[in-house]
C-alpha cells in the first residue's frame, strides 16, 4: 500500500539534493555573483535571463515571470509529476531511502535500483541504435527517412537508429557493458528461444520512447525490409518502465509547449510526430500502438492544466473509414476533458508527413488551423449512420444528435449548431430546438439526481458530463481549479498546521484547504480555502510592493536579502537585534515575523527558506524566493562578508534612530522636576544608544 513520506524524509531530500544540479539539466546557467546563478528561464520565452538559482539556499525565482520555489517544485513544474513521484525520483537520485506513514510504502531500494538499471540498459541501447544508422546496412533506413523529408539532424534531434539484422547485435553490446541476461529480459528488447535472448528488433528502423523527463523507455521499429515477417510496427512489450496506455510518444519535446500554448495534438505516429515539430507545430504527440485512452487523458489533462480555464485538443486521423473509428473513439472518451476538443481531418486523407513532404511546412499549420469542434464531426459521422430521406430516418438522428449538442458547454452555440443541424435533416428549426432543450433539461435533471459520469450535466465538448465534477470523474471545473498547483511545495494545512500533502498531483500554494482540495493535490491552507461549514473565508488583503525609491524600504529589503541567503554570518547578538527591529512596510514586517517564526538558520539554508516560505501568506511565497536568489553585490567572500556586515549594521543603526527618536520626544513631553529620577533614566539609554550607534559605526 503505497503510504504518505514522512515529513523529515521530505525535507531531508530537498537539503540534500543540489538545486543547481537539477536546474543544469533543463536550464544553461551563468554565474551571477557568490553563489548565485541565472539563466533563460524554463516557464516563459525571454531573450535576457532573468531566472536566478542560488543553491546554498536551495530556491530558484524568475524575476520575469515570478515562478519560484524550491527543487522538488522546479521538477514538478519541469516534469508535470505529482508531489510524491518528485520526491521519490529526487531520493532516488541521491541514494536516500524513504520512509512512509501509517505502514505504507512507496519503492523499496531494490526496486529503484533495478528500474535504474533497466533505464541505463534503454540508454545505450539507444546510444548503440544511433550509432548503427551510419553504417553501410542501415541504406535503407537513411533512404526511408530521406524520402520523407527528414535529414541528419532531424534524426539526431528524435534520436532515430537503426536496428542491425543480426540476432545478437545489441545482446553482445549490453553484456559487454556488463548487464546480465537475467536484467536484460526484464528490458523488453529482447525474446527468449531455446537457446536463450536474442534481440527483438532486427533490420528495423528505431524510435527511442521516453517519458515526461526525457528518460527512454521503450522503442517502437518500423519494417525496412520485405524478408521481414514482423508487423509493421513492431513496439517494446508492457515492462516495469514501458505501459503503451501511459507513453505519447515525443511527450518530453512537446511537454515545454503544450503547456505554454494550452494545446495538445495527438497524431497518429512516429512521423506525424516528427513532420509536426519540423513544421513549427510543437504540441504534437502519438500513442504508441494503442487508442488514445483514459491514462493518456490523465496525462494530457496534466500538461494543459486542464482546469476550466481554456486549452485545446486537437486529433488528427486519416479520412478513411479506420480514421473515423478512430475520432468517434476518441469521442466517447472527450467528456473526460474540461478543455475543448477538436478534430483535424485533411480532405484528401493525407497525414502531417505526406503533408509536410508534398505541401511543405505551411501545409501541416494550415492542417491544425482548419480544425473543426470534435461534436460537430461526431454529429456529420453519426448521421450517415440514417437514411435521411426517410421520416423514420430524420428522427432518429435527430434523437442521436440532440443530446450531442445539448452538451456543448457554450450555451451560444446551441442555437446555432441546432440551425445547422436542422439544415443537415431537413427538419423545422422549432422540432430540432425542442428535441436539444429535452435533451438539456434530461441531462440536467441527471446532474441532480448524481447521473454517472457521461450522463449528468451539459456540459465539456458536445458531451454530458458527471454530476459537475472532474470530467468523468466526480469534480467540476471548480474543483479542477483548486486542483491546479501554484507555487511553493505541496505544504498544505492539515488540522490546522503546515504539512507536507505527500499524496497528489502538483504541488504548492493551491487552494485546497485542510480536507477540501480533494485527494492531494497539495494547497496551502491560506488564501481563499473554505472551512469546515463549507464557507469562503474572507480573502487576505493584497501586499503592496514597497516602493524601492523609498530608502527605508530599500533598507529593509535589503537586510532581508541578506538574512534569507546568509543566515550564519549572524552573530547570536545580531539575531537578536534583527528579531527586535521593527519593520515599516507590511510586506516586509510579513517576512520579518515569518523569520522570527521560523528562528535563527540553521546548518541547512534549504529548509530555513523553505520554512518561511510557508509561514508567509500565500500571495509572499513567490516575494520570499526573489529576495533568496536576489544577486548581492559582492564579487569575492571577502566583499560578501563586508557587505552582509554592513547592511545589517545600518538597518540596526536605523533602529538605534528610531528608539532615540522616541526617547528624544518622551524627554520634551515630561517635567524634568515632576519626575527627576526618569528624566536621568532616559538620559541614559540615550547615551546607551548613542554609544551603540558609534559601535555600528565604528566596524
Amino acid at each position: 500500500m503505497a503510504g504518505l513520506i514522512k515529513r523529515e524524509d521530505i525535507d531531508e531530500v530537498r537539503a540534500r539534493t543540489d538545486i543547481k544540479e537539477v536546474v543544469d539539466g533543463y536550464v544553461t546557467l551563468r554565474s551571477a555573483g557568490v553563489g548565485s546563478y541565472k539563466g533563460l528561464c524554463p516557464f516563459h520565452d525571454e531573450r535576457s535571463p532573468s531566472f536566478h538559482v542560488r543553491p546554498q539556499v536551495g530556491t530558484y525565482h524568475c524575476f520575469g515571470c515570478g515562478e519560484s520555489g524550491d527543487v522538488i517544485s522546479f521538477v514538478q513544474k519541469m516534469d508535470h509529476a505529482t508531489f510524491s513521484e518528485t520526491v521519490e525520483r529526487l531520493a532516488a537520485r541521491i541514494g536516500y531511502e524513504l520512509r512512509y506513514e501509517d505502514g505504507g510504502h512507496g519503492p523499496n531500494k531494490q526496486e529503484v535500483g533495478r528500474r535504474q538499471r533497466l533505464l541505463d540498459a534503454h540508454k545505450l541501447a539507444e546510444e548503440f541504435f544511433r550509432g548503427q544508422l551510419a553504417g553501410a546496412e542501415a541504406e535503407a533506413g537513411r533512404q526511408f527517412l530521406a524520402e520523407r523529408g527528414f535529414d541528419g539532424d532531424a534524426s539526431a534531434l528524435f534520436g532515430v537508429g537503426y536496428a542491425p539484422k543480426g540476432w545478437d547485435g545489441l545482446l553482445k553490446h549490453l553484456r559487454n557493458k556488463g548487464f546480465r541476461d537475467e536484467e536484460l529480459k526484464l528490458t523488453g528488447m529482447f525474446s527468449e528461444g531455446n537457446r536463450g535472448i536474442y534481440d527483438r528488433f532486427r533490420g528495423r528502423l528505431i524510435w527511442p520512447i521516453r517519458d515526461l523527463t526525457g528518460a527512454t523507455i521503450g522503442f517502437g521499429a518500423r519494417k525496412l525490409f520485405e524478408d521481414d515477417q514482423g508487423p509493421k510496427y513492431l513496439n517494446t512489450p508492457e515492462t516495469q518502465l514501458y505501459k503503451k496506455s501511459q507513453v505519447l510518444y515525443g511527450v518530453d519535446l512537446a511537454k515545454r509547449e503544450i503547456t505554454k500554448n494550452r494545446q495538445i495534438i495527438v497524431v497518429e505516429g512516429y512521423t506525424d510526430v516528427m513532420a509536426c515539430h519540423l513544421s513549427g507545430v510543437g504540441t504534437a504527440v502519438a500513442t504508441c500502438g494503442t487508442a488514445f485512452g483514459a491514462d493518456h487523458i490523465k496525462i494530457a489533462r496534466r500538461l494543459l492544466q486542464d482546469d476550466g480555464t481554456g486549452g485545446e485538443v486537437v486529433f488528427t486521423f486519416d479520412g478513411d473509414a479506420a480514421g473515423q473509428k478512430a475520432a468517434l473513439r476518441a469521442f466517447e472518451e472527450d467528456q473526460r476533458f474540461i478543455a475543448q476538443t477538436y478534430v483535424a481531418v485533411e480532405p484528401g486523407g493525407a497525414d502531417p508527413c505526406e503533408l509536410r513532404q508534398h505541401r511543405g511546412p505551411e501545409a501541416v499549420k494550415e492542417l491544425i488551423a482548419a480544425k473543426r469542434p470534435l461534436f460537430e464531426f461526431a454529429i456529420r459521422v453519426g448521421l450517415k449512420r440514417f437514411d435521411l430521406n426517410t421520416v423514420e430516418g430524420r428522427v432518429q438522428a435527430l434523437r442521436a444528435s440532440a443530446p450531442i449538442i445539448a452538451g456543448i458547454r457554450d450555451s451560444a452555440m446551441r442555437p446555432a449548431y441546432a440551425r445547422e443541424l436542422a439544415g443537415w435533416l431537413g427538419m423545422d428549426m422549432e422540432d430540432v430546438h425542442r428535441a436539444v432543450g429535452a435533451a438539456v433539461k434530461r441531462a440536467r435533471g441527471e446532474a441532480g439526481h448524481g447521473g454517472a459520469p457521461g450522463n449528468g450535466r451539459a456540459g465539456g465538448n458536445g458531451r454530458p458530463v458527471g454530476n459537475g465534477g472532474a470530467p468523468g470523474q466526480g469534480a467540476g471545473p471548480a474543483q479542477a481549479v483548486q486542483a491546479r498547483s501554484g507555487g511553493g511545495t505541496g505544504v498544505a494545512l492539515r488540522d490546522g498546521h503546515a504539512g507536507d500533502r505527500h499524496e497528489g498531483g502538483h504541488s504548492g500554494s493551491g487552494h485546497s484547504g485542510s480536507g477540501h482540495g480533494g485527494s492531494g493535490h497539495g494547497g496551502s491552507g491560506h488564501g481563499d480555502a473554505a472551512g469546515p461549514d463549507g464557507m469562503q473565508a474572507p480573502p487576505r488583503p493584497a501586499f503592496q510592493r514597497p516602493d524601492p525609491r523609498d530608502p527605508v524600504a530599500r533598507m529593509e529589503r535589503e537586510s532581508l536579502e541578506v538574512v534569507l541567503q546568509q543566515p550564519g554570518m549572524l552573530t547570536g547578538e545580531q539575531w537578536q537585534a534583527f528579531y527586535a527591529a521593527r519593520f515599516v512596510h507590511p510586506a516586509h514586517a510579513a517576512v520579518h515575523d515569518a523569520v522570527r517564526a521560523a528562528g535563527a538558520g540553521g546548518a541547512t539554508p534549504s529548509q530555513w527558506v523553505e520554512v518561511i516560505r510557508q509561514q508567509v501568506p500565500e500571495e509572499l511565497r513567490a516575494f520570499v524566493s526573489e529576495l533568496a536568489v536576489m544577486p548581492l553585490p559582492a564579487n569575492s567572500m571577502e566583499a560578501l562578508t563586508r557587505y552582509c556586515r554592513d547592511i545589517m549594521n545600518r538597518l540596526f543603526e536605523l533602529q538605534i534612530n528610531h528608539r532615540k527618536a522616541e526617547k528624544m520626544g518622551q524627554l520634551q513631553r515630561m517635567d524634568p522636576a515632576a519626575d527627576p529620577e526618569l528624566f536621568q533614566a532616559i538620559n541614559r539609554e540615550l547615551l546607551e544608544l548613542e554609544l551603540q550607534r558609534r559601535a555600528l559605526r565604528a566596524e
